[in-house]
């Protein structure tokens, strides 16, 4: 294993980027960690629409950074008061993503420092029963990149505003708010610490059960590639806000494994463009080849299941059903 000691930079569209990185790049490495914290900042879902994710109008106003990851899941705010995390391996990830494995650290440095948490849901760690840490995945030819965002002492307001959490996303967690949901890790600890000390923490105990566990350091060429990608992809707004079609049909449907949203224009009972959106995780790269064979199909569930029966559904869709999909888009 190897670690990144400083990714050098609180900017998120430059420490995505490393991400991306050292996911696609450094494959010779079977695993890597790395700590990083930005400057305010919400972090959408690859699979996410971001405009209505966020609340742009105060988002403008505060200088909140937009940026989207290269994995699905929800939409999180960060800001120098929270760290995240991110370790890459080339397990394979079997039969689903499997979130629990990668937390352990986590866990069990707070267990260290006297706090019980806990593995919950989909994809959440939790303390008393609220919400500190969200975590996504991202999975390309067999390797895996798992990254949490970890809520050390954030700004809650800051958090509640930024963010336009749906209805039905609060509903079915079963709480009426989302400031309910979700908790810092300082009020916690018996004894009040920095985040940087926090950090430090985590990486003592990466060490201590990683003893082999080398520095890496970029090189100047790497670090090019590296401010290129995050001024060329991930500050560019075709990425971060993406190009929705024109429609006439939207559905939004949440199952156990994440939600669906369709935005779909439908001409002639045809459909003449779709576009997916959602907090859900997948294995491909996008999603233009499924919805384009969507294109020019009858509106209609025969249809509709007729065009996907031979797409590996789970690829697109980790955890769905053929079905399932199905009912998010017409039925």
């Amino acid at each position: 294993m190897i670690y990144i000691k400083d990714t050098g930079s609180n900017d998120p569209a430059y420490n995505i980027a490393l991400e991306e990185y050292c996911f696609k790049n450094l494959r010779q490495f079977d695993e890597i960690f790395f700590l990083w914290r930005n400057e305010p900042t919400i972090v959408v879902g690859k699979y996410q629409n971001t405009i209505e994710e966020i609340n742009s109008e105060y988002t403008k106003e505060k200088g909140i950074n937009i940026v989207r990851r290269i994995s699905g899941g929800g939409a999180v705010y960060h800001d120098l008061n929270n760290l995240n995390y991110t370790i890459i391996s080339n397990k394979d990830k079997g039969n689903g993503f499997n979130f629990k494995e990668f937390s352990f650290p986590i866990i069990e440095t707070l267990a260290e420092l006297g706090v019980k948490a806990n593995f919950t849901g989909r994809n959440d760690l939790e303390i008393d029963g609220q919400k500190f840490c969200g975590n996504a995945q991202a999975y390309v030819k067999g390797r895996v990149m798992h990254h949490g965002c970890i809520l050390f002492n954030v700004d809650f307001s800051a958090l509640g505003d930024a963010l336009k959490v749906s209805k039905d996303k609060i509903e079915s967690k079963g709480v009426k708010s989302v400031r309910s949901r979700v908790t810092n890790i300082l009020p916690h600890l018996k004894e009040p610490i920095t985040v940087e000390k926090f950090s430090d923490k985590i990486m003592e105990y990466m060490k201590k059960h990683y003893p082999d566990m080398k520095e890496y350091k970029f090189s100047e060429e790497e670090l090019k590639i590296i401010d290129k990608n995050a001024k060329e992809k991930h500050k560019n707004w075709d990425w971060v806000y993406g190009q929705s079609p024109e429609y006439n049909i939207t559905r939004g449907k949440r199952f156990s494994n994440g939600k669906v949203q369709i935005f779909a224009n439908v001409v002639n009972s045809k459909i003449k463009s779709i576009k997916i959106y959602g907090d859900f995780f997948g294995t491909k790269e996008d999603l233009s080849e499924f919805e384009e064979k969507l294109t020019g199909i009858k509106y209609t569930p025969e249809d509709v299941k007729e065009a996907l029966k031979d797409i590996d559904i789970k690829e697109y869709f980790a955890g769905f059903t053929l079905d399932e999909i199905v009912e998010a888009i017409v039925e």
